[in-house]
C-alpha cells in the first residue's frame, strides 16, 4: 500500500535525532526520557506486551514552527474507520489467544496501540514510544539506563513508506515489525530491514502477476499510472520490467499523488485523453484512486479498461464513489477472500472501544453515529445527543463495510505468528515457563521459523525474505441492476506453481469496459497475420511495427512473426505465404494440350511417311520410283519415320535412358536422313554428268558407293554420340532455378560440347547437301528432284538456324517443345518437298509416270 506523506531523504537526519532524543540519560541512579512521553490511544496490560501502530486519522494540521519554543504535538484530523477495523482485528486475535488453552496457556497478552495519523514522523515517534515505554523516570539496571523493550513485537503500519522508516529505526533493536498491508518489494531486503515481516505478499509477485494478466488478454500497448511513493514507484518498476520481458509496451507511465496541484492532475488527465492505449494499469492506493476517480468523472472519461492492484480493486468505497461507472469492468488482483469465525461480530461490537472513555474513543463514537455526548449547537441545526447505547443496526458507512476482511485476516495472522513464536520460546505445554527471559531478537528468530494453520485452515509461514506465499484472486467488477458493483472472482494466481500454471482463469463470463462482453483490444498495431513479419518503426517502442509481406520463397506460419523462414528448395510458398507447398514438377506431358498436339503431329508424320513408303513400294517398278535410286528413297523414308518417332522420346518425364536416347537418336536418325538426301543429290549430279558424251562418272558412284557414303556419314555421328555418352552423357535434372514456383524436369546435356557436336554435324551435312542441291537446281525436268531437295534443305536449314536462339531462350518445357517442333518441321519439310511431288504424279498423273515421257522430256532439254 501507499503512505499518506512522502518520505524525503532529509527525513533520515530527523529520525536520527529522534532516536538519540528518545534514549534515556543516566543521572546518578535515575534515567530521564527526553521529550514528551506519548501515551497509547488504546492499551491493556498483560504478561507479554504487543505494540500496534494504525492510522486512526488520515491527515493532520500543518503547523508553522518558529523555533522559539518546543514544537506542539501533531494535531490529527479526518477520522479513518479503517484504522479502527485493523485495531479490532488485532484485539480479536489477542482475546482469542488469551481465552485459549491450546496456545500460551496461563499467559496473557497485553497491547499498546498508537495512532500514526498517516504521518511517517508520527509513526516513528510511536515506534520509539513502544520500544522505550512512556515513563518519565525509571531506575537504572546493571547497565546504565538500559532496560528491555516495552513490547516484544509491533503489529500494523499499513503503508510501505512508513514501514521503511519504522523498520530502519527499530531494526537495530531486533524488534519484529509485522505489517498487514505494506507490499513494496523493497522491504524484502533483509540487509536494510532485518526485523521486518509481513502477512501480505510482496509486490514483486503482484507486479509479475499483473504483467501475466495483461499478456493473457493480448494487451501489448498499455498506459500506467502509479502512486508517487515507494509503493507505486517500486511496484510499477517491477511491472515494467516484467512487461518488457513479455513483449508488452507502456505508452505512458505517469506518477500521481492526491496532493498534486490542479495543473499536475490536469496533465495526467490530458495524457490519458490523448493516448491511443485503451488499457490502463494502476499501482494506486485507495486514497489516490479516490481523487483520480473524482477527476475522471468530471471529464466523463469512460471506455477505458482499468487493471488494478489489491490497493483498490476490491474496495467497495471506491465502487460507491464511481457514480459515472468509470471503473465498470475493471479487473485486477486481490488478496484471497477468507472467513474468520467470530471476527465480523467482534469488529462490529464497538462497546469495548467506548469503554476506554478517552478522546479517541469519544471522537470515534460521535463520528460513527453522528451524535454528540454533549448537546451543542451547530451551523446545520441541532445534533442529537449520544447515549452510549447506540446500535450499528441500519448504519451504512465505511466502518460497517467489511469488504477488507482479507486484510483484517492479515492482522489476525500477524498476532498469531508472534503468539506461536512465544509458545515455542516459553516451552508451553499445559503451562508455560514464565521464567524464560524474553528479548525481541529471540522472538524474531522464532517468528521466522513458525509454520501453522489458523482455526479456519489458513497456513501461515514466512520465507527467507519475511514474505508469505503469494496467492491472489483475480477480481472483475461486474455492475448489478441496482447500480452497485459485484466483485466477481474470475481466476487465481499462485506464484508457488510452475510459471505456465501460475495464472488460472475460470470459465466465467467477464464484463469489460462499457459493459462489453468482448475483450478490449489495446495494441499499437494490429497483429501481423501469418504470411507477414514485423518490421519495427524507427524511434517507436517494439510494440509499434509495420507488417511486411514475406519475400518470395519465404513464409511465416505464426501470428506476429519476427522473421520469415525460407522454404526448402523443392518447396514454394502458397498464395498467403503461410505454408510451404511442394513445387509442381513441370515437364512436357502427353496429357497436356501441347504434348498431345506434338504427339499427334509426330504420329501423323509417321503415318504419312509409312503411306508414302507404301505407295513407293506399290509402284516400285515405275520409272519415277526407279529414276533416282529407289533403295535410297526407301532408306530415306525409313530414316524419316525414325525422325518422327524420335520426337516422342522428348515427351514425358525424363529418365536416365530417355535422356541418353532422345539426343543421340535424334542426331543419328537425322544424319541418316541427311546422308540419304545427300546421296540422292550426288546421284542427280552424277546422273546429269553421265548423260554427257564420254562421261563415265556413274561407275564411280554406283549403288555400292551410295550405300557406303550413307554408312560412312552415319558412322561419324555414331562415333560422336558414343564419345558423348561415354564421357559425360545427358541425365535427368531437377531445375529449381528456372522458375521460382516450379521444378522443371529436364535432361541436362552432360557435355555441352557433345550436344553441339551432334547438332553441328547435322548442320554441316545439311549445308553441304543444300549447296550441292543448289548447284543442281537447273538440271532438266526429268531430274527436277534437285529442286525439291533444294527447297527441303532450305526449309531444314531455316528451321535449325531458327532453333538455336529459340532453344536457348525458351524456358522449361518450352525448350523441349521447340526442339520437337524443329524435328517435326524439318522432317515434314523433307517428306513433303521430296516425296509428295512424286506421289502426286504416281497417284494423280500416272500418264506422266512413263519412261517415254521422262526420256522425251530429257530429249527436249538443251
Amino acid at each position: 500500500m501507499t503512505h499518506t506523506q512522502r518520505w524525503p531523504e532529509q527525513g533520515w537526519a530527523l529520525l536520527q535525532l529522534l532516536l538519540v532524543a528518545s534514549l534515556s540519560q543516566a543521572e546518578d541512579t535515575v534515567c530521564l526520557q527526553r521529550g514528551d512521553p506519548g501515551s497509547p490511544q488504546l492499551s491493556e496490560d498483560g504478561d507479554i506486551m504487543l505494540g500496534g501502530i494504525f492510522s486512526f486519522h488520515s491527515s493532520w494540521i500543518e503547523r508553522h514552527n518558529t523555533f522559539m519554543h518546543k514544537p506542539l504535538p501533531l494535531q490529527c484530523t479526518s477520522l479513518n474507520f479503517r484504522g479502527f477495523q485493523y485495531t479490532q482485528a488485532m484485539l480479536f486475535a489477542i482475546e482469542e489467544i488469551n481465552n485459549s488453552t491450546d496456545i500460551l496457556p496461563g499467559v496473557s497478552l497485553g497491547y499498546k496501540i498508537y495512532d500514526s495519523c498517516g504521518s511517517i514522523a508520527q509513526g516513528v515517534k510511536a515506534a520509539l514510544a513502544l520500544a522505550n515505554g512512556n515513563e518519565v523516570k525509571f531506575s537504572a539496571s546493571q547497565k546504565p539506563c538500559s532496560k528491555p523493550a516495552q513490547v516484544q513485537a509491533v503489529i500494523g503500519v499499513t503503508s510501505s513508506s512508513p514501514c521503511m522508516a519504522i523498520a530502519t529505526v527499530i531494526g537495530p533493536f531486533h524488534i519484529p515489525l509485522i505489517s498487514h498491508f505494506a507490499t513494496c518489494a523493497c522491504l524484502s531486503d533483509k540487509t536494510k530491514y532485518p526485523s521486518f515481516l509481513r502477512t501480505i505478499p510482496s509486490d514483486y509477485y503482484q507486479s509479475r502477476a499483473l504483467a501475466q494478466l495483461v499478456k493473457h488478454f493480448g494487451w501489448s500497448w498499455v498506459g500506467a499510472i502509479r502512486t508517487n511513493d515507494d509503493y507505486g514507484n517500486n511496484g510499477m518498476a517491477t511491472f515494467t520490467e516484467a512487461a518488457q520481458q513479455l513483449g508488452i509496451c507502456l505508452e505512458f507511465s505517469i506518477p500521481f499523488f492526491r496532493t498534486n496541484s490542479p495543473g499536475k492532475i490536469q496533465k495526467v488527465i490530458d495524457t490519458i485523453k490523448f493516448s491511443t492505449s485503451k488499457v490502463i494499469v494502476t499501482f494506486l492506493s485507495h486514497m489516490d484512486m479516490d481523487v483520480l476517480i473524482h477527476e475522471l468523472s468530471r471529464h466523463n472519461m469512460t471506455g477505458y479498461q482499468w487493471v488494478g492492484t489489491e490497493g483498490w480493486i476490491f474496495d467497495s468505497q471506491i465502487a460507491e464513489m464511481d457514480r459515472r461507472h468509470i471503473l465498470d469492468g475493471a479487473i485486477g488482483l486481490s488478496i484471497p477472500k477468507v472467513h474468520v469465525r467470530g471476527m465480523r461480530e467482534f469488529i462490529l461490537d464497538v462497546k469495548k472501544l467506548l469503554s476506554t472513555q478517552n478522546e479517541l474513543s469519544v471522537e470515534f463514537w460521535e463520528t460513527l453515529f453522528h451524535c454528540r455526548f454533549r448537546h451543542v449547537e451547530s451551523s446545520e441545526g441541532n445534533q442529537r445527543e449520544c447515549t452510549g447505547d447506540e446500535s450499528l443496526t441500519g448504519v451504512q458507512n465505511s466502518f460497517t463495510d467489511l469488504s477488507l476482511m482479507p486484510i483484517f485476516n492479515n492482522v489476525y495472522k500477524g498476532v498469531y505468528a508472534v503468539a506461536h513464536a512465544l509458545h515455542r520460546i516459553l516451552s508451553c505445554d499445559e503451562t508455560c515457563n514464565k521464567t524464560v527471559h524474553l528479548d525481541p531478537y529471540k522472538i524474531l528468530q522464532h517468528i521466522w521459523q513458525v509454520k501453522f494453520k489458523t482455526k479456519d485452515g489458513n497456513e501461515v509461514y514466512f520465507n527467507e525474505k519475511g514474505d508469505p506465499a503469494a496467492k491472489y484472486e483475480i477480481i472483475n467488477w461486474q455492475p448489478k441492476g441496482n447500480g452497485a458493483v459485484d466483485f466477481v472472482t474470475v481466476g487465481l494466481y499462485d506464484a508457488s506453481l510452475p510459471s505456465d500454471r501460475q495464472l488460472t482463469l475460470h470459465n466465467k463470463s467477464l464484463i469489460w469496459a462499457n459493459n462489453s462482453l468482448q475483450v478490449p483490444v489495446s495494441v499499437c498495431n494490429e497483429k501481423c497475420l501469418p504470411g507477414t513479419h514485423k518490421v519495427l518503426q524507427k524511434g517507436n517502442p517494439i510494440c509499434c511495427y509495420d507488417c511486411i509481406r514475406c519475400s518470395d520463397g519465404e513464409i511465416s506460419n505464426i501470428t506476429d512473426s519476427i522473421t520469415c523462414v525460407r522454404c526448402d528448395p523443392e518447396f514454394w510458398p502458397n498464395e498467403r505465404r503461410d505454408v510451404c507447398v511442394k513445387k509442381e514438377a513441370e515437364f512436357l506431358s502427353y496429357a497436356e494440350i501441347m504434348g498431345a498436339l506434338l504427339t499427334t503431329a509426330s504420329l501423323c508424320g509417321t503415318c504419312l511417311t509409312a503411306g508414302v513408303a507404301f505407295v513407293f513400294y506399290r509402284y516400285r517398278k515405275t520409272p519415277i520410283v526407279r529414276a533416282n535410286n529407289s533403295e535410297l528413297s526407301f532408306l530415306l523414308l525409313f530414316s524419316l519415320t525414325l525422325c518422327f518417332l524420335c520426337s516422342l522420346t522428348f515427351i514425358g518425364a525424363p529418365s536416365q535412358w530417355s535422356c541418353m536416347l532422345r539426343h543421340t537418336a535424334f542426331g543419328i536418325t537425322f544424319v541418316l536422313c541427311i546422308s540419304c538426301v545427300l546421296g540422292k543429290t550426288i546421284v542427280v549430279l552424277m546422273a546429269f554428268r553421265a548423260t554427257l558424251p564420254g562421261s563415265n562418272v556413274m561407275k564411280w558412284f554406283g549403288p555400292a558407293q551410295q550405300r557406303l557414303s550413307v554408312l560412312g556419314f552415319t558412322l561419324v555421328q555414331v562415333v560422336i554420340c558414343v564419345l558423348w555418352l561415354a564421357t559425360s552423357p545427358p541425365f535427368p535434372f531437377r531445375n529449381l532455378n528456372e522458375f521460382k514456383d516450379k521444378i522443371i524436369l529436364e535432361c541436362a546435356l552432360g557435355s555441352a560440347l557433345g550436344f553441339w557436336a551432334v547438332i553441328g554435324y547435322v548442320g554441316l551435312l545439311a549445308i553441304l547437301c543444300f549447296v550441292l542441291a543448289f548447284l543442281a537446281r537447273k538440271l532438266p525436268d526429268n531430274f527436277n528432284e534437285a529442286k525439291f531437295i533444294t527447297f527441303s534443305m532450305l526449309i531444314f536449314c531455316a528451321v535449325w538456324i531458327t532453333f538455336i536462339p529459340a532453344y536457348v531462350s525458351s524456358p522449361g518445357k518450352f525448350s523441349v517443345a521447340v526442339e520437337i517442333f524443329a524435328i517435326l518441321s524439318s522432317s515434314f519439310g523433307l517428306l513433303i518437298c521430296i516425296f509428295i511431288p512424286k506421289c502426286h504424279i504416281i497417284l494423280l498423273k500416272p500418264e506422266r509416270n512413263t519412261k517415254k515421257n521422262m526420256i522425251g522430256r530429257a530429249a527436249k532439254s538443251p
